[in-house]
């Protein structure tokens, strides 16, 4: 199904026809869906009731297909706040493992298992949770995993056993996957030249949930209980389900029919098919690995002498990231959006490097090993997951969904290997050792970047040219004419595309 041009540059309206439906006869177009007419005797059971009341929404936030919702400032922010506080919940802990460890009375690299268990709910959670945003409407199931999450982290700030403490820490991790459903819907309403500066706002907010959860764990448990920080948690939680509630707005389901089973395989298959994803999600899972390690051993490394910081100097780390939150925006408007999207990731993956060489060979006895660690690889990471998610999101604007969650499978899974792999070899070689497995992940990331280019079609290789400006390159910038695995795959679930046509995505000017 071709897109037309005039309307990719305002906002991806969904596809009216046969393949979606009729939005007035589904509920989801410009009607009153507060009210729902029962057509038999089942509509009055106690699961309709219940329906009915989840669905409901303020009028502001009903879809009317004549109007779509306009993708503005307010809405970017309110989204980047939303995932502030929802990310916040899997970085709660690791600036305080070694006072949890000393509550729980287990060793430091048992502790860690907390960082590693809500790390692996989440990449659970974007496999099997996020697909199904491609196959229902997003706003109510957004709203329902914030809901679900914040009651069971209730647990979290009560019990006093450690083994009760990892299992809910892994299954809030499981519900804590709304930000990677809010980045797809971003793509899905920002203006095709807007998108990587407007998706820059929402990861820059993702930073930002890192930096305060690391801020708040280290001063509250420096001056008061550890458990003060997850009520803390719970509250924000529920403040951001309140301000969704009232302004999150509705967006029909871009996707009818879609088999849940063929859709995991489907994306199963887009990863040994599809060259870009494929290049991009290692590169997403040598960052994540580095990312986690750093920061999971930095807390052992600063605790120790000859350091002997306390929790709250260790927190205060966090606010390294008023960098990367700073900067984001402004290397997306000046980079991403005017260079080929792997230029950024190379450029981001250098920069990062750099930073992790000078503190692996100085980190152990002078701070600033740390300190240029920690701005360096946060903003290199930073760049490179933005351009990395702004170039697949063109593969196919009605699989954002599952392609964001293949992306973010490959990226946790690479958290889960760093946290592993940095506190084993921090406990047998200490910090050094940690850091050289960093520089071998970013090193590895950066020969797979530059091994094949930004418009090459095949697996290898620099054959469409080295020209790296987005002005005048081709318009297709992600591949060829439709690859017929990935095509066969996707159109099983009955899902067809938007941007099949040879010359590639429409023009974003």
């Amino acid at each position: 199904m071709a897109v037309n041009k005039g309307d990719e540059d305002q906002t991806e309206k969904p596809a009216v026809g046969p393949e979606t439906e009729d939005l007035s006869t589904t509920g989801q177009g410009n009607v009153d869906t507060s009210v729902i007419t029962p057509e038999d005797p089942k509509e009055t059971s106690w699961l309709a009731k219940i329906t009915t009341v989840l669905s409901w929404m303020p009028q502001r936030c009903r879809y009317d297909p004549e109007n779509p919702p306009s993708f503005t400032l307010s809405m970017n922010i309110l989204l980047a706040f939303s995932g502030t506080f929802t990310v916040a919940n899997l970085y709660y802990a690791q600036p305080i493992l070694n006072v949890l460890a000393e509550e729980f009375h287990v060793s430091y690299e048992r502790a860690s298992d907390i960082a590693t268990l809500s790390q692996a709910g989440y990449a659970v959670g974007l496999l099997f949770l996020c697909p199904l945003a491609d196959m229902v409407p997003r706003r109510p199931f957004i709203l329902f995993l914030i809901w679900a999450t914040a009651t069971a982290w209730i647990g979290l700030c009560l019990t006093k056993s450690f083994e009760v403490f990892i299992s809910l820490s892994f299954l809030c991790g499981v519900g804590t996957v709304t930000p990677q459903l809010m980045l797809p819907l971003v793509g899905d309403l920002a203006p095709a030249h807007r998108r990587a500066s407007s998706l820059s706002v929402v990861v820059s907010g993702l930073a930002l949930g890192l930096l305060i959860a690391r801020v708040l764990s280290g001063i509250v448990a420096n001056y008061t209980s550890w458990r003060n920080i997850y009520w803390l948690a719970f509250g924000a939680q529920y403040l951001t389900l309140i301000l969704l509630f009232f302004f999150l707005p509705d967006y029909p389901t871009k996707n009818k029919g879609l088999n849940y089973f063929k859709v995991l395989w489907g994306m199963a298959v887009m990863v040994v098919t599809e060259p870009l994803l494929t290049q991009a999600c290692i590169i997403g899972f040598l960052l994540s690995a580095t990312f986690t390690s750093f920061w999971t051993t930095l807390t052992f490394l600063l605790a120790s002498p000859p350091y002997d910081y306390s929790s709250l100097e260790i927190g205060c780390f966090a606010f390294i990231g008023i960098v990367v939150v700073a900067l984001a925006p402004v290397w997306s408007r000046l980079i991403t959006d005017r260079f080929v999207f792997l230029f950024s990731v190379v450029l981001g993956l250098a920069f990062e490097f750099v930073g992790i060489v000078i503190s692996t060979f100085i980190g152990s006895f002078s701070v600033a090993g740390p300190i240029i660690h920690a701005i360096m690889m946060d903003s290199g990471t930073n760049f490179s997951h933005t351009a990395n998610r702004s170039n697949v999101y063109n593969l196919d604007p009605k699989a954002r969904n599952r392609i964001n969650t293949v992306y973010m499978v490959f990226a946790f899974g690479g958290q889960i290997m760093g946290t592993a792999v940095g506190n084993r070899l921090y406990a047998q070689g200490g910090w050094v050792w940690s850091g050289i497995s960093n520089i071998a992940f970013i090193g590895v990331a950066i020969i797979v970047g530059i091994i094949r280019g930004p418009r090459e079609t095949g697996w290898i290789g620099w054959s469409k040219g080295w020209n790296i400006r987005k002005d005048d390159s081709p318009k297709t910038e992600t591949r060829p004419p439709a690859n017929n695995d990935i095509e066969r795959a996707l159109s099983s679930s009955n899902s067809p595309r938007e941007e099949s046509h040879p010359e590639g995505p429409p023009s974003s000017k």
